[in-house]
């Protein structure tokens, strides 16, 4: 059986962290202060570059358990030997990524609406991506926000764990995690922080602190 953390999901954005050097130092810092699964997402990369950064958050996240997803590449996280790939609903079916996968890395799809849900296979999909729950500057393509209540709504209707994502930020995680997702994915909520570790440290407190209170 696989063995996933969604509790604190990190989404890497390249600009905000200041390009591949900045991103593999935040997820460096960020695993050691708390993240479980680091996510490289780079819509406007070429190839080159998406190999280049896997290769070394592979190396920099080697030893410490936090799993590394690749943003819909499937063919980077094969190279790199990545734990897992996220799909969005506009990429390939996940069926198909889990045939070019196999069975034992992780795999993610976004989902941000009833309809979307309801139209989704879910065969081979280990966990689902819901959101945006609030808005967000940093996915330009973002859909119409869930709230806490369509998160709630849609989480009745799940059977798969869910991380929440979209414009998450310190202080909001409790409720989100009382909804009844198993974690949240932040992006500028540690990405270009002037102190990544403290941020990081912070929210992971913060999530801990919820959890038990579930």
């Amino acid at each position: 059986m696989k063995r996933f953390d969604l509790s604190l999901y990190l989404v890497l954005d390249p600009d905000l962290c200041g390009g591949r050097a900045g991103m593999v130092e935040t997820a460096r810092i960020a695993a050691n202060h708390g993240v479980r699964m680091v996510q490289l997402r780079a819509p406007n990369w070429k190839k080159r570059q998406w190999l280049e950064t896997a290769l070394a958050l592979k190396q920099v996240l080697a030893g410490s358990g936090v799993a590394l997803i690749i943003n819909d590449q499937v063919d980077v996280a094969l190279a790199v030997d990545a734990d897992g790939v996220h799909v969005g609903q506009a990429d390939l079916p996940p069926e198909m990524v889990r045939k070019l996968i196999g069975p034992d890395k992780l795999l993610g799809l976004s989902v941000a609406s009833a309809d979307q849900l309801a139209a989704s296979s879910l065969a081979g999909v280990d966990y689902l991506g819901v959101g945006p729950i609030y808005p967000t500057s940093t996915k330009t393509d973002a859909a119409p926000v869930l709230g806490l209540s369509g998160l709630t709504e849609l989480l009745s209707s799940i059977n798969l764990p869910v991380v929440a994502i979209g414009g998450i930020q310190p202080g909001i995680c409790a409720p989100i995690i009382a909804a009844g997702a198993q974690g949240v994915a932040v992006v500028s909520a540690i990405c270009g922080q002037p102190d990544v570790a403290v941020a990081t440290a912070a929210l992971r407190r913060e999530i801990d602190h919820a959890i038990c209170h579930v």
